[in-house]
């Protein structure tokens, strides 16, 4: 990926925060979705937003787009993702993780960095009802779970989607931790981050009283406190480092066996350049793009305000390439 930042908005955190809340409506209106509730397994629900196509015909291409910490079919990124689909005619979706929809989930759990389970029901509900190709994009912390998920399925991924991007995604969970805990980041992200999930962990305590101690949760100042006391133990983990370490994507990427494409800007303030793998490192099936400007989820490009859909139609064409032409499922 070549990406040249604006020479109005330079830096890492700039890059980051000016797209998230001015640079999102210059490609278009807000898309308009519908909203479909599954429901799980062990009793509980999934939400998936759907973009309402301008096109009568049914679309050949799926995109599926796995949201970041706290996000939903409403960030920035998905709209502009969205956007994208709908200029290249295909079907889009946004799977939300539980409790990111607007609406608390039921279940005494909600979600991780390496939630490939979720991922993994989600996806074979949607390839059970798309013969076409799918492609996935995972963003931040969706995009480490989708890896996951590829990691652990293999060759039958295949089967699945045709083809997998992580955009800024935390890899190496530990060095993302370190960084986000520090310094601007621990004062500006950690803290926005912190205000959400600590009102649904307490709701969460309330539908489920013994779940966690809630004096620990409220003295919780970071995301390491608040894994240690919240994600890890409510997803099977003995505690932050063992939760980073079993999550994090990079020590795997070696066992992907479709294409997946790895987006990581060089100064995003959430997951440290030192920290990101060289080609060497990883499969045959995997691509770097790792160019040294872009923020976390940001690549802002044009003139003030500047917009995003820089980052959606580099990977959406680098996916595009990567069209499985067999017909499927009959």
């Amino acid at each position: 990926m070549k990406y040249i930042a604006p020479r109005w908005l330079p830096g890492g955190n700039l890059q980051t925060i000016w797209p998230a809340l001015y640079s999102r409506r210059v490609f278009g209106p807000h898309p308009h979705y519908t909203r479909e509730r599954w429901a799980t397994p062990d009793a509980d629900f999934v939400d998936v937003d759907w973009l309402v196509r301008a096109a009568d015909t049914p679309a050949k291409t799926l995109l599926v787009l796995f949201h970041g910490l706290e996000g939903s079919s409403r960030s920035h990124y998905a709209e502009a993702f969205a956007d994208y689909a709908q200029s290249h005619d295909m079907a889009f979706a946004v799977p939300h993780f539980r409790g990111c929809s607007g609406e608390l989930n039921q279940a005494p759990r909600a979600y991780h960095s390496g939630d490939y389970e979720e991922i993994d029901w989600v996806l074979e509900r949607l390839r059970e009802r798309h013969a076409g190709n799918i492609f996935a994009v995972g963003v931040s912390l969706g995009g480490n779970a989708l890896l996951r998920w590829a990691q652990e399925k293999g060759h039958d991924a295949s089967r699945v989607v045709s083809a997998v991007a992580a955009v800024c995604s935390p890899i190496d969970l530990a060095a993302g931790g370190w960084a986000i805990g520090r310094g601007f980041n621990r004062l500006v992200y950690t803290r926005m981050f912190l205000n959400t999930m600590k009102p649904k962990a307490l709701q969460k305590l309330a539908q489920h009283p013994g779940l966690f101690k809630r004096e620990a949760l409220l003295a919780a100042r970071t995301l390491y406190d608040f894994d240690n006391v919240f994600t890890a133990p409510l997803h099977g983990f003995k505690s932050t480092e063992d939760y980073w370490a079993r999550a994090s994507a990079k020590p795997h990427l070696h066992t992907i066996r479709i294409p997946a494409l790895v987006v990581n800007a060089r100064n995003d303030p959430f997951v440290p350049a030192w920290c990101l793998p060289s080609q060497r490192e990883v499969g045959d099936c995997v691509t770097l793009w790792q160019p040294a400007h872009g923020g976390h989820v940001g690549f802002p490009q044009g003139r003030i305000p500047g917009h995003v859909r820089t980052m959606p139609d580099a990977v959406g064409g680098w996916l595009a390439q990567h069209t499985n032409n067999q017909t499927l499922y009959g």
